[in-house]
């Protein structure tokens, strides 16, 4: 699991420490995915959350009041993190994702609330993926 870049951070980044921690090739992927969800799927709630200094802050991606998607920074990447329920599950497997994904989903612990599946945000074929991924769990 990639390292949150703000363990310890009393505060939200700012936007320039988000660009600073991600690198410019990652942010244009983290802004690429924030429109594309708003445009596409609706997704256009967002709100800085940490649960803890120890774990960071990740941006909540929400429809309305669902919460849809987690971003969590990291030094150069970033993670999606989904917590999806058994209809999302089959949905995504019907989304003709690759076959690694379908395996982090398989082997992606669950919890009462669903599946926690991560997906590693580090190119831009990455973006497809938790387009599909979000889209399941609407869909769901």
């Amino acid at each position: 699991m990639l390292p949150n870049a703000f363990i310890g951070k009393p505060e939200q980044p700012t936007d320039e420490e988000l660009t600073a921690e991600l690198g410019r090739p990652a942010r244009a992927l983290w802004d690429r995915l924030l429109a594309d969800l708003a445009g596409q799927q609706q997704v256009d709630v967002r709100e800085w959350k940490s649960y803890s200094r120890k774990a960071g802050w990740a941006l909540c991606l929400r429809r309305g009041k669902r919460a849809i998607v987690y971003l969590s920074p990291s030094r150069g990447c970033f993670m999606a993190s989904f917590v999806l329920g058994g209809k999302a599950i089959e949905a995504a497997r019907q989304s003709g994702l690759p076959a690694r994904v379908i395996t982090i989903i398989d082997e992606a612990k669950r919890y009462a609330e669903g599946t926690a599946v991560r997906i590693d945000v580090k190119a831009a074929g990455d973006i497809g993926i938790v387009e599909k991924l979000a889209a399941a769990k609407i869909a769901a």
